[in-house]
């Protein structure tokens, strides 16, 4: 096999980019991308590419590296910010979005590849790229990716911004007048919670915090002219971008101008406040990433709560693994900054300003219904919605009826997962509710609901994941809130963060006990829940109640040896089920019998699953990946993935949901849960996957999988060279739908044909 690594350049894509020549610094009309050259021209290394066979047989370069895999993810991110056919704000948002991503991306992976690097842990990628090579790689390519972020933001959004009359200004944009009003709002609001924090012997360098907006200053002292350091820290409380009032709001004509200037600039003009009787002779911005994971060692924590809040005292210090600075920084300073930081110079990106482009989120949330996608609202479910509009809804019927499949934020959360907890919270027939919180919102219902429930006398567990990333404070929150109402608050099995979405309501009903569920692939949040694609099964099916059952005392008690009927549970089971379910289309496939394997994740990396996908494609199994983020999967190579193809899909909705068909249709198994394909899901954590038995929600699940790989929707492919290509216009030209807008329409319909 040749290496892709040596290739010629790659050929344009089919369909043209908006991320044009101005903004792309090569192959300005590969959309593909991402392909970055070193500066002696060789290409980004994707993975080993030697050809040679390892020894089980398949191919030693079989996998794509993750942290490069990661990058082009967050770059399709970036092209949705270039497309110029996405609303202007929610192309605003995208930036925001991709600068989010990248910074949880230095501060979690880069960090971590450093600290094992570091302590001689680190060993050579599954993608066959040695620990410094892959950030040797990472650092490539994220020069290039911020290098066209903030080449797209100057280039292409603030000029289209200004068109549509909102502007980004600099304070010296402005007139005496705004000058002076903004100079009232730094000395009431600004200037009380600054802290200059100078540099001199009486005053070492400060600590600078990760993700922290700073001035680096330069001062003088006018009687003797020695130059002294200082730092001012962008408070993080306060508006990234402070609105301008010209003093014209009442005029029809302004109705929609809005104009916006930095913080950091209001603050630098007035920092003779800061800094009376010195002279002030420079400024410049910049921003520090740190390692921000957590390592708490459970087994030796007697208070897992307690050991946590430490950690999260002591993250706050983590070492830097990123230095953004302005352009056209001063030499000296920058040096200073490397030098007291401890950072390497491939460690610093130097950008135009302003830096932290997280800020635009403010931007894009102007009330500019022009500017955005179509108004969308979820709607109830067609299954959950009452006959007549001034019924009471009533879940538990209507699930003693049969199941409820659930598809967010299509269907709504509140009135369908939302509403039957609380419905639980609430019904004096309700014994116990027992619920794993993951991720939840900082006015949760759900959290309402459970305390409601302890409350009326209820049993009710939570399992509480305190270790969910950068939401820790957050969760420990919640379960001291939770502890106190009464609630038997617990957190997992030590070693292993619970991840799986569930929920069980024990009701006293004539017949006896029964169990109502809910398993899903989201979190409990009902803000995410209306931004976030995923899949939940509403069910009192006896054989899924007895699963959860026994889960549940798995979590709460001391229950190792737990058997599931319709679950697949991580870490014990899920991996052994799904590679036992490939092999058996493998084995279909080889005896010429029709087989199907269908798989929708965010993250597929796992090497075992992935070599039973290859072995399947081996026998002939036609495979369909969809997958949102990273991919260590090369499809279509000769010999190795011929029938396997990998295709992603973005938009305004995130496609989280997690689902897997095993089998032509007729005679398919179907299962959705929160597991995607990566080691910490299948190996650290507790994970959940539920068989569907219903007819209507296999079909349903089918259907939106049909989708997905029909290949008529916009979307990107995977090539076995580890490129992306985007597709956004069929083979006559016509710009090809967008799915997630095509599920809305659908969904419409099918209450309307209800209702009718």
């Amino acid at each position: 096999m040749s290496d892709p690594s040596a290739a010629q350049d790659p050929q344009p894509a089919e369909h043209g980019t908006d991320l044009d020549v101005s903004i792309t610094s090569a192959h300005p009309q590969d959309n593909t991308r991402f392909r970055p050259r070193d500066s002696e021209g060789r290409f980004v290394r994707l993975h080993r590419a030697d050809g040679e066979q390892s020894e089980d047989g398949l191919l030693a370069d079989r996998f794509l590296d993750r942290e490069i895999s990661w990058l082009q993810f967050n770059e399709r991110v970036l092209q949705l910010a270039g497309d110029q056919s996405v609303p202007l704000l929610e192309r605003a948002r995208f930036l925001a979005i991709f600068a989010s991503n990248l910074d949880e991306f230095f501060m979690v992976r880069v960090a971590g590849l450093k600290r094992r690097i570091a302590t001689g842990m680190a060993m050579r990628s599954a993608s066959g790229l040695e620990p410094r090579e892959v950030l040797e790689q990472i650092s490539l390519v994220a020069h290039e990716l911020m290098d066209i972020q903030t080449r797209l933001f100057t280039e292409q959004i603030r000029p289209a911004l200004e068109a549509e009359d909102i502007h980004i200004v600099h304070w010296t944009d402005l007139s005496q007048d705004e000058q002076a009003r903004l100079t009232e709002v730094y000395a009431e609001q600004i200037f009380p919670v600054l802290t200059p924090l100078a540099v001199d012997p009486a005053h070492p360098f400060p600590y600078i915090s990760g993700l922290s907006l700073n001035l680096a200053v330069v001062l003088a002292n006018p009687k003797s002219g020695k130059e002294h350091f200082a730092r001012v820290k962008v408070p993080p409380a306060l508006s990234r971008f402070l609105r301008v009032d010209d003093g014209h709001d009442d005029e029809v004509a302004d109705l929609y101008r809005v104009r916006f200037v930095p913080l950091e600039e209001v603050i630098a003009a007035h920092l003779d406040m800061l800094f009376p009787g010195m002279e002030v002779r420079q400024h410049f911005t910049f921003r520090v990433t740190r390692n921000e994971d957590l390592e708490v060692e459970e087994d030796d924590a007697e208070n897992l709560l307690a050991a946590l809040e430490k950690e999260l005292i002591r993250r706050r210090f983590g070492p830097p693994v990123r230095l953004e600075v302005q352009e056209g920084m001063d030499p000296g300073v920058r040096d200073l900054l490397v030098r007291e930081l401890g950072v390497h110079r491939a460690e610093v990106y130097t950008l135009p300003r302003p830096l932290d482009l997280r800020g635009l989120n403010a931007i894009a949330d102007l009330d500019r219904s022009d500017l955005h996608y179509p108004r969308f609202v979820p709607r109830t479910n067609a299954d959950l919605a009452p006959e007549e509009s001034s019924q009471a809804q009533d879940i538990f019927a209507t699930l003693r009826r049969g199941d409820v499949l659930l598809h967010h934020p299509y269907d709504s959360f509140a009135t369908s997962v939302q509403a039957f907890l609380s419905q639980a919270a609430a019904d004096p027939r309700v014994l116990a509710i027992k619920q794993t919180l993951y991720r939840t919102s900082g006015d949760s219902p759900i959290i309402d609901a459970l305390i409601e429930a302890a409350e009326a006398g209820k049993q009710v567990l939570a399992i509480v994941e305190i270790k969910a990333r950068f939401d820790e404070e957050n969760n420990i929150t919640w379960a001291r809130k939770l502890e106190h109402a009464g609630v038997h608050v617990v957190y997992g099995i030590v070693g292993l963060k619970t991840h799986a979405k569930l929920s069980l309501v024990v009701r006293q009903e004539p017949q006896g006990l029964r169990r109502y569920c809910h398993i899903g692939t989201g979190n409990y949040n009902p803000k995410t829940a209306r931004m976030y694609e995923d899949f939940g099964l509403l069910t009192c099916d006896p054989e899924v109640a007895g699963d959860l059952g026994r889960l549940f005392n798995q979590l709460s008690g001391l229950a190792p040896d737990s058997r599931f009927e319709r679950l697949l549970v991580a870490p014990h089971s899920l991996r052994k089920g799904l590679v036992k379910r490939i092999r058996a289309q493998a084995d279909r496939a080889a005896k010429g019998k029709p087989s199907y394997i269908g798989i929708k994740v965010n993250s597929m990396v796992d090497e075992e699953v992935i070599d039973a996908l290859y072995r399947a494609s081996q026998a002939g199994v036609p495979i369909d990946i969809w997958v949102r983020g990273i991919c260590a999967v090369r499809p279509g190579v000769e010999g190795l993935s011929e029938t396997i193809t990998v295709r992603s899909v973005l938009g305004r909705f995130l496609e989280h949901s997690r689902a897997f068909v095993f089998g032509e249709p007729g005679a398919e198994e179907v299962w959705i849960g929160s597991a995607d394909m990566m080691h910490r899901n299948l190996d650290r954590r507790v994970e959940a996957m539920v068989q569907l038995k219903d007819p209507r929600s296999i079909e349903r699940v089918r259907s939106v999988m049909d989708r997905g790989r029909s290949g008529d929707y916009a979307h990107w492919t995977l090539s076995g060279d580890g490129r992306w290509v985007r597709h956004r216009a069929g083979a006559d030209g016509t710009p090809l739908p967008d799915i997630q807008q095509s599920l809305i329409e659908t969904y419409a319909a099918r209450r309307r044909k209800r209702r009718a």
